[in-house]
């Protein structure tokens, strides 16, 4: 199979879809490798290391030659005419988006796969780059946290007197969550975290933070057998925003990670809460991209609200290049396998693996996915 790895088009973009390390892994799998000029020069992987590492270096990366094209991002509308018919495509296609490159991957019949879709199984979690660029965000929130503070973290004690920790408040405990708390920690800060799931209590803890919730019986049967949060009834609601309130404005630093796929991104501070908090302190908003867990953050804009600095990030792992580009990477190359004829090595999708079905967008023309069966490609 010949694969491409195109250059990133989306402004502040700084990952690609492949590093040195992955492409001799896919030689190795008896592929071949056309990098696009430049690819990786953002993430600091210059054109050649590719070129030692054995792949061809083309100014369009190959794409009308190309079996699998992958990028990190969306095609671009040249990309995809310049793609064959019956070529695949994997990125981040953000499904849930405006749907018309979607719809132009499938009039230009491409198998194109969003590697947002790809099922949280055990099998796949080496394929989850959801969760490896979530990871990357919630360490890079802490340090991007830790500049707009102007202060130190941990408490020092020195001669002339001694310095209180910050307080960090971590709300939404997933894969940003608990890294933001790990990494908070590790240097030197107060932890909480809060989560409407009463199991990441345990997991606040492991880390060394301290949970923030109403515990009473109704939250302790807040979740379901499948792991989700259960709508909880308007008296805890008004007593868990109580105690979060209270909460915040004794808060240094707040960061809020809930996203939910598809849907506009839950209010978790709100103006009220976010004027409470002392001059100096600092909002960041992991959801801005999504409408924001606060109404006031702004994409990629620090708003400064009575003194409190607020900041939402649309892109953070675009924040780590090198590291977020190397675990994006190695996410496609766990997903290669199903991919690929184990034989011939030709491009041959397991069209019934429960993988590939999960994250297939689109197919010989057609939008497959079920939840974007309104997006039509006619």
């Amino acid at each position: 199979m010949r694969i491409a790895v195109l250059r990133e088009s989306t402004p502040g973009e700084t990952r690609v879809s492949a590093v040195p390390d992955t492409v001799k892994k896919l030689l190795g799998l008896g592929h071949s490798v056309v990098v696009q000029a430049g690819a990786g020069a953002n993430a600091s992987f210059p054109d050649e290391l590719y070129k030692a590492a054995g792949a061809e270096i083309s100014s369009d990366g190959g794409i009308g030659s190309v079996d699998l094209v992958t990028k990190v991002r969306r095609p671009t509308d040249a990309e995809i005419g310049a793609m064959k018919a019956s070529a695949g495509f994997a990125a981040l296609l953000e499904p849930y988006g405006d749907n018309a490159a979607i719809e132009k991957l499938a009039k230009a019949k491409i198998d194109a796969i969003a590697m947002e879709f790809i099922p949280r199984i055990s099998r796949a979690q080496s394929m989850d780059a959801l969760s490896s660029q979530a990871n990357l965000a919630g360490y890079r929130a802490v340090i991007e946290a830790s500049e707009l503070y102007g202060r130190a973290f941990p408490m020092m004690m020195t001669a002339a007197g001694t310095i209180a920790a910050a307080k960090v408040f971590i709300m939404g405990v997933g894969v940003a969550g608990l890294q933001a708390i790990a990494t908070a920690r590790r240097l030197g800060a107060v932890v909480s975290a809060t989560d409407v799931r009463p199991a990441t209590k345990e997991q606040v803890a492991s880390l060394g933070g301290k949970f923030v919730a109403v515990e009473d019986e109704e939250f302790k049967q807040a979740e379901t057998t499948a792991g989700y949060a259960k709508p909880m009834s308007a008296e805890y609601q008004a007593k868990q925003a109580a105690l979060i309130t209270e909460h915040i404005a004794k808060q240094d630093v707040v960061i809020t990670t809930a996203l939910i796929p598809g849907r506009a991104a839950p209010t978790l501070v709100t103006e009220a809460q976010a004027r409470s908090m002392r001059p100096g302190s600092v909002i960041i908003d992991l959801a801005v991209a999504q409408g924001g867990n606060c109404p006031l953050s702004r994409p990629d804009e620090l708003v400064e609200v009575g003194g409190v600095k607020i900041m939402g990030f649309t892109n953070l792992p675009a924040r780590l290049p090198a590291d977020s580009s190397s675990l994006y990477a190695r996410n496609l190359l766990a997903l290669l396998p199903l991919l690929t004829d184990k034989d011939s090595k030709a491009f041959a999708p397991a069209w019934d693996d429960e993988i590939i079905k999960g994250a297939l967008v689109t197919r010989a023309g057609a939008i497959v996915h079920p939840q974007l069966a309104g997006a039509s490609a006619a």
